[in-house]
């Protein structure tokens, strides 16, 4: 929806600094762009993309009618009709219809004390002149970025580290620290970014400083209870139907990433069933001769014959990939080293000319127990002496790569097996600890399993790569699996088999007579990496930019990073998904030299 910059106590000309970082977000709000100075040293800026409320009456940074408060905030509020109507009891007079106009009011009436009513996604900044006190609060999935730098009692916050680069006085060099859970996980740890001294807000965590910049209060925000006693088929998708119908709500146009997977093609049918109407989809298609392992675009078509859309193909090829790769990865935040992040920046360069806002189906996998190692890692916790017995005895018996994967995470603990699990390759036990700091410790053990890859995995690659590749392109992405009300329906289950595998949304499929998509073999979303490198040239356009890397930054690798990258042309034929990350990286710094 926007970019959002915020300066407590500038070292250089505060207004010259937030109109930089203003100017350095400008795609991410291409329709208006504005700036405030709220005191003498406290700055806001946004970046607006019109979604709702179309007039200017909501441009950004948006005060209040007294101008005793400011809001500049990012995303989407799907419950603000409900909160609007809490507000007119109180007497509160709107001059428009935006969720901006709603957020600024609620936060003015309650500050943090009511913040956790808040259904939606979010990072925002909002300034009471008279408390002289600055809300920065970011929503609990992460589905909105929020970085900050602080610098003894100066405070530079931004959507992006594009924006604190541009508003900062002063060289930011790599962090190298981030190169480990970079080789391991393909981004960097969840509370750093790859600057130094450039931090993230976490998911779901609020802020209070004052205007000379101390923090008064730290807080995180948590699931509400789920209101139901129980969970059945009905409930479910009850629940998903009306996050559908709130995530689908805009006055711009809406549509669809559909890969013709499980998660999207429910999306659109619940979408289909409740109105009728017909949205623009987009299918990435790769060359016919991978169109048999890849197929995409055959069950988008399938699901098209019983839920009509506007549908499109977008063709990738490598001389797409190559021809696109430099605006690709100058339009990169932060490096993340999944294929998916160019194929969903292709769809959102294509997108735009027909949509503003574009929904996925991010978040299903994390909630749902969707990826194959929810299943292995559910099994290792049924039978675990079965599991150990197989892993010594697997060096005498050739087992299949996925189950050596499997095998070799296998370790004495099971949240580390877990942490095993989900890595590119195992992780060295010098390492883990890193990790496994970060790993949820309140829930059982699968439901730690879930927890980590939402909270971990998802805001960090899917999501990121998601807000990243939308934003650069001036539209909005939104995730409807993510609605605070599904999100407390899966964290009130104690008993979680029936969720692990996407029970809910197969049956959903299933029931709608589309049991061909509910049971398609799950590949990802990504670029055929595998089939490419089998091709010298493609192997020989990867692997120089690695080796030139190298030559700079080896020193700071871990010791698996640093040999992979130095002789890429050694590795082995299942390292396909760490060469691709390498040469990301790779690409990233060499575009930010």
């Amino acid at each position: 929806m926007c970019g959002i910059n915020v300066i407590i106590n500038s070292e250089i000309d505060g207004q010259k600094a937030i109109e930089s970082m203003m100017n350095a977000t400008i795609h991410r709000g291409p329709d208006h762009s504005g700036f405030s100075k709220v005191s003498e040293n406290v700055f806001f800026a946004g970046n607006r993309l019109k979604i709702l409320d179309l007039s200017d009456t909501s441009n950004q940074p948006l005060w209040n009618k007294d101008k005793d408060a400011v809001l500049i905030w990012n995303g989407a509020l799907y419950n603000y009709q409900d909160l609007r109507n809490e507000l007119l009891d109180l007497g509160c007079e709107f001059i428009g219809s935006s969720d901006s106009e709603v957020l600024l009011n609620w936060l003015k009436f309650y500050g943090t004390d009511k913040i956790h009513a808040l259904k939606g996604m979010f990072a925002l900044a909002f300034a009471d002149l008279a408390k002289k006190e600055i809300i920065i609060a970011r929503d609990i999935s992460g589905e909105k970025p929020l970085y900050f730098l602080q610098n003894e009692k100066s405070w530079y916050f931004s959507s992006e580290t594009k924006g604190i680069l541009a508003g900062y006085d002063g060289q930011l060099p790599i962090d190298t620290i981030q190169f480990i859970p970079f080789f391991y996980y393909r981004h960097s740890f969840p509370d750093g970014s790859f600057y130094q001294q450039i931090h993230q807000v976490l998911s779901g965590e609020v802020m209070v400083l004052d205007f000379s910049g101390k923090l008064l209060n730290k807080q995180k925000l948590s699931i509400p209870h789920f209101k139901r006693n129980r969970l059945s088929q009905s409930i479910f998708e009850e629940t998903l139907k009306d996050a559908v119908l709130k995530n689908f709500n805009a006055e711009r146009p809406v549509g669809m990433v559909l890969s013709g997977g499980a998660d999207s093609s429910l999306l659109y049918s619940l979408w289909y069933e409740e109105t009728g109407q017909p949205l623009n989809t987009f299918t990435v298609a790769l060359e016919k001769k991978y169109q048999s392992k890849y197929n995409d675009p055959y069950f988008a078509k399938y699901l098209g014959k019983r839920y009509p859309s506007f549908h499109h193909e977008i063709l990738v090829s490598q001389s797409d990939l190559r021809d696109n790769w430099p605006e690709y990865i100058k339009s990169m935040d932060q490096p993340i080293g999944d294929s998916a992040g160019f194929l969903t920046w292709i769809v959102a360069k294509t997108a735009k000319e027909k949509v503003k806002v574009l929904v996925s189906g991010a978040g299903a996998d994390e909630l749902f127990g969707g990826y194959n190692r929810h299943r292995a890692f559910n099994q290792y916790l049924k039978h675990p002496k079965l599991f150990k017995f197989l892993k010594a005895f697997g060096t005498k018996f050739p087992f299949p790569t996925s189950w050596k994967k499997v095998l070799q995470s296998i370790q004495l603990n099971p949240e580390l097996t877990f942490i095993q699990m989900a890595a590119l390759q195992p992780i060295p036990d010098q390492f883990l600890e890193e990790f496994q700091k970060w790993y949820p410790q309140h829930g059982s053990l699968i439901k730690n399993a879930l927890e980590w890859d939402r909270t971990f995995y998802l805001v960090n690659d899917i999501l990121k790569v998601h807000d990243n590749a939308c934003m650069s392109n001036g539209i909005e992405g939104r995730s409807p699996y993510l609605d605070m009300d599904l999100l407390s329906m899966v964290q009130a289950q104690s008993y979680l088999d029936n969720l692990i595998g996407k029970k809910l949304i197969k049956s959903a499929l299933q029931n709608r007579g589309l049991g061909k998509i509910a049971n398609r073999r799950k590949l990802g979303f990504g670029l055929p990496l595998l089939e490419w490198f089998e091709e010298k040239e493609f192997r020989n356009w990867v692997f120089e930019p690695i080796k030139e890397m190298e030559k700079t930054w080896g020193p700071d690798f871990p010791p698996e990073m640093r040999k992979l990258a130095a002789n890429p042309e050694k590795s082995d034929k299942r390292q396909f998904l760490q060469l691709w990350n390498l040469f990301i990286l790779a690409s990233w710094l060499k575009n930010n030299e």
